[in-house]
């Protein structure tokens, strides 16, 4: 066997081989020449404009552009980073600038300025680009499709910064900024501050420890500590619904929680003509979006990461001109006497959304492991995904993952693939119960796989960081105390409906009633329609996907319901409109 560091140079140049092979077969996707026909149907959405050279098209941050065409010259898509330049691209004519911040309207990461002496390009308003999208299928398959390899490619780009995270090691608030950009799918690299490149960094940008952890924004400025809501805002994630002093918004349809039943709703709701927002509190994909690879979706043969197919759906939304805005915690849901429709109370949002249908497919959350000591390890031991970003944590170290569905199956299976050893702590004997039966074989038969039947996790200790479990057998009572880095816990699930009002009847453990259980509620005796499958005991507002009572806990499930739910919201709309 080679040395450590032959391995890892070995390694290197493997990774190096399969970008250069990967950028070959990917140039014609991300960089397609528009032909006249295309050209000419994008004419008339745009404005003519001439840049010199040197003169900025825009800049890094700025949010909600549209599509810019090259019609002759060249332009320079550049980063800026610690006072040199990074050339990404540079389109001359027949090109178009962007990638997928052009469709979701985020803070784009990079500057594009002109090159030729004169450049004309065509430049597409946003909402004029997004319309285009959705009215030319053919050139929108194009565009959406070079938006998204371009991203992909910087992704693999290892020169290309994005935000920086400069942090601890280990540090729970570095963690948190790390969690939510990565499942935001927003570019970035967390840097340690006590390495070289966190040294230098902290230096000239003049960062001390109490500012940790620090944002470094695309455009180079610091943001010394800053909460989830800053770091959203900076990354055009947090939309302001309301505009000019408006005290109220209006739509057709507000979606409460941005899971698979979510996404689907907003897809099939936009692409339908409603008018739709999207209230999403941390991130899109629920529990879905953090499963590393899901096998039994309809249309994947090879199995697709959570994260990979709720962003999808979220693009697809977009592109429909569907409005999301992350993170919006909805604290309220409220209704007017013999009016239709709904109120949210959005935090931190001075203005109501007013409804005419509302959708809550806020879903459920792990429940919390009851063990001694496990407060003092959330976000430094203690996680509840194992995506690419925790598996990183845990290179050649023993993990243990808690739960039997197959949410823990697929983190066990995807977790073996980089740490020495996975422990897989279940409460009862049999694995089959509630684990399908193709993963199941596949996590008993993995060598480095160690299944702990009538287990509990007891007690969890370390001095910064999470160092060892204890672990008892309920059966025989034999305690087992093990060396580990991370819990990954995935027991039960509690459904996110506290914040409902009690007009919104549920069971006896919190899921929502829909369809034939509520048909006696007090608001639908007077009704001159009956509830749809998927309407809840207040007419015009629909429960969808793990929130709600009986449904299937599985990803294509709650994509059947969020579909599903629109055709409900078509006849309460068409009722009452």
């Amino acid at each position: 066997m080679l040395p450590l560091s032959e391995q890892t140079k070995e390694l290197s140049m493997i990774e190096t081989d399969n970008d250069e092979q990967f950028y070959r077969d990917t140039e014609s996707v991300a960089f397609p020449k528009l032909n006249d026909r295309q050209l000419a149907l994008l004419a008339p959405l745009g404005e003519s404009r001439i840049l010199r050279r040197g003169s900025l098209l825009y800049s890094a941050g700025q949010r909600d552009l549209g599509l810019t065409v090259v019609i002759r010259g060249e332009l320079e898509a550049f980063e800026t980073r610690d006072g040199s330049e990074l050339i990404l691209a540079t389109p001359g004519p027949r090109d178009f600038v962007g990638d997928v911040s052009m469709l979701t309207g985020n803070s784009t990461l990079v500057s594009v300025r002109g090159k030729a002496d004169e450049t004309e390009v065509l430049v597409i308003g946003a909402s004029e680009f997004r319309r285009a999208l959705s009215e030319l299928p053919g050139l929108g398959e194009i565009i959406v499709s070079a938006l998204m390899m371009r991203r992909k490619r910087l992704q693999r780009d290892r020169e290309f910064a994005g935000f920086r995270i400069v942090a601890l090691p280990g540090s729970p608030d570095g963690h948190q900024i790390d969690d939510f950009l990565d499942k935001n799918h927003i570019l970035h690299r967390l840097i340690d501050f006590e390495s070289d490149e966190g040294r230098e960094l902290s230096n000239r940008l003049n960062i001390n420890r109490r500012d940790l952890p620090v944002l470094i924004q695309s455009n180079g400025f610091p943001l010394r500590r800053p909460s989830i809501r800053e770091v959203a805002q900076v990354a055009g994630l947090l939309r302001p619904l309301a505009q000019n002093g408006e005290t109220e918004i209006l739509c057709d349809l507000a979606i409460v929680g941005a899971g698979p039943a979510g996404l689907a709703a907003a897809v099939y709701a936009a692409s339908e003509g409603l008018k739709t927002v999207v209230l999403e509190s941390y991130a899109p994909g629920g529990q879905a979006g953090s499963s590393s690879l899901i096998e039994n979706f309809f249309g994947f043969p090879t199995g697709i990461s959570g994260g990979d197919l709720t962003n999808r759906a979220q693009l697809q939304a977009y592109r429909f001109g569907a409005k999301f805005t992350t993170p919006s915690q909805a604290l309220s849901l409220k209704f007017r006497d013999g009016d239709h429709g709904a109120e949210l109370h959005i935090e931190g949002c001075n203005a109501t959304l007013r409804a005419k249908c509302v959708l809550i497919s806020t879903g459920a959350e792990y429940n919390r492991i009851e063990a001694e000591g496990r407060e003092s390890f959330e976000g430094r031991g203690v996680y509840y995904a194992a995506t690419a970003m925790e598996s990183k944590l845990c290179r050649n170290a023993t993990v243990i993952v808690a739960g039997g569905g197959n949410s823990a199956g697929q983190a066990a299976m995807f977790l073996s693939e980089t740490a020495q050893k996975v422990l897989l702590v279940i409460r009862g004997d049999n694995l089959n119960k509630s684990m399908s039966s193709y993963l199941s074989r596949r996590v008993e038969t993995t060598d480095n796989i160690e299944i702990l039947r009538n287990t509990e996790i007891r007690k969890m200790t370390g001095a910064k960081h999470l160092e060892t479990v204890e672990l008892e057998n309920a059966q025989t009572g034999e305690h087992r105390v093990v060396q580990s880095c991370a819990v990954f816990s995935m027991i039960g699930a509690k459904p996110c409906t506290k914040w409902l009002p009690p007009e919104i009847e549920r069971d006896e453990k919190d899921f929502i009633k829909t369809g034939p259980a509520i048909v006696d509620a007090p608001a639908w005796k007077d009704s001159k329609r009956k509830p749809t499958p998927l309407e809840t005991s207040r007419p015009g507002i629909f429960a969808a996907g793990d929130v709600r009572s009986g449904s299937v806990k599985r990803c294509g499930a709650a994509v059947g319901e969020g579909g599903m739910a629109i055709e409900g919201i078509h006849q309460a709309l068409g009722t009452y409109s």
